[in-house]
């Protein structure tokens, strides 16, 4: 025996659904817009210390870095270079290690 759910059609419960989610994620969109996201220029926590045009210096750099205890990160945001950040505690040392720096080999 059917159980009486309020004696709608059981065809009003799909569309009913779908609005309820589109109503839920244009809040959700309206809710996050205006944070500003990450740009391409945005560092979050950390300080651009060197930008090189080869991964591998990057990655020598960054083991320099790591042999004088400073913490670091590479990345790559566009094709030829390659970014190494630290934190801001660390920036200035990172940038003297960073200037007598001569690449891998």
């Amino acid at each position: 025996m059917p159980v009486d759910v309020g004696g709608l059609h059981p065809a009003v419960g799909p569309p009913i659904a779908f609005v309820v989610l589109a109503l839920l994620a244009l809040f959700v969109r309206w809710a996050f817009a205006g944070r500003g996201g990450p740009t391409a220029d945005d560092d979050g926590l950390l300080v651009r210390v060197a930008t090189v045009s080869r991964r591998d210096w990057a990655s020598a750099l960054q083991a320099t870095l790591s042999d004088a205890g400073i913490r670091s990160t590479v990345r790559s945001p566009a094709a030829h270079r390659t970014e190494v950040l630290v934190f801001p505690a660390d920036a200035e040392r990172a940038r003297a290690l960073a200037a007598s720096f001569s690449g891998p080999g």
